[in-house]
């Protein structure tokens, strides 16, 4: 899939993407650059061959972009984080329980050179909204975040939800979950999704993103050999009613 350019905004724009102020940290570099962007746009429409939408019994569940980085790109973005110090994994609201979850972050706004991701997200949450959700997204309030699942240490994540009680944690909307590492490199760290009483198994192949509802109940199985890593980004909006 070739590379998604930075969003533009135009007269044709159905809704657009207006960051509160104070809404995003004030060391962040996408606070002025993504001030203003386009959310849903009627001009621009990608191929639906690109995507892929699952209903368990007629719910709302994965949407799911098989392509959205390459191989290269993905390693790119880890050999970047790489040179970052990492922090230890939280819980929502800042609490820390090794049961519920284990695993080491870098947020995206600490490394340099990470626009292009950034661009490119803001595109596949601008189609994935447009084509499928249709919720009222207006920001993107936090950092994307980098985790790393080890098998030294049986990274995961339990059960959870992404919506917290905290000023940008309240108000996610929409949850993305890129693939970085190759899925030859590890086995567990199996992302897994449950819109209802079934459980979905999110696509493994690297370079791919899962979208779904931040409310939604997800999990990362313990990773029993090698590293995952893997970049998770929020859409925002007012909060779900």
């Amino acid at each position: 899939m070739a590379a998604i350019g930075p969003v533009s905004c135009t007269t044709n724009s159905v809704a657009l993407f207006f960051a509160q102020p104070g809404s995003i940290h004030a060391t962040s570099r996408y606070h002025a650059r993504y001030r203003l962007q386009v959310i849903y746009n009627s001009a621009g429409a990608q191929s639906k061959s690109l995507l892929k939408f699952e209903k368990v019994d007629g719910m709302l569940s994965l949407h799911a972009v098989s392509d959205a980085f390459t191989a290269s790109e993905c390693a790119l973005i880890i050999a970047a984080i790489s040179k970052n110090p990492t922090d230890e994994a939280l819980l929502v609201g800042g609490n820390k329980d090794h049961n519920l979850r284990k695993a080491e972050l870098v947020w995206t706004d600490d490394v340099a050179g990470m626009e292009w991701v950034m661009d490119r997200l803001i595109e596949l949450v601008r189609r994935s909204n447009r084509d499928r959700f249709e919720f009222d997204l207006r920001e993107f309030a936090e950092s994307p975040q980098v985790a790393i699942y080890k098998s030294s240490d049986s990274g995961h994540f339990a059960w959870h939800s992404d919506i917290g009680g905290g000023p940008a944690s309240g108000k996610r909307k929409l949850t993305l979950v890129l693939q970085l590492s190759s899925a030859d490199t590890y086995d567990g760290g199996d992302l897994e999704i449950m819109p209802g009483a079934q459980i979905l198994a999110a696509n493994r192949a690297q370079g791919c993103i899962s979208v779904f509802p931040s409310f939604m109940l997800h999990q990362v199985t313990p990773v029993t050999r090698g590293i995952r890593y893997s970049m998770t980004a929020w859409a925002h909006g007012p909060a779900f009613r």
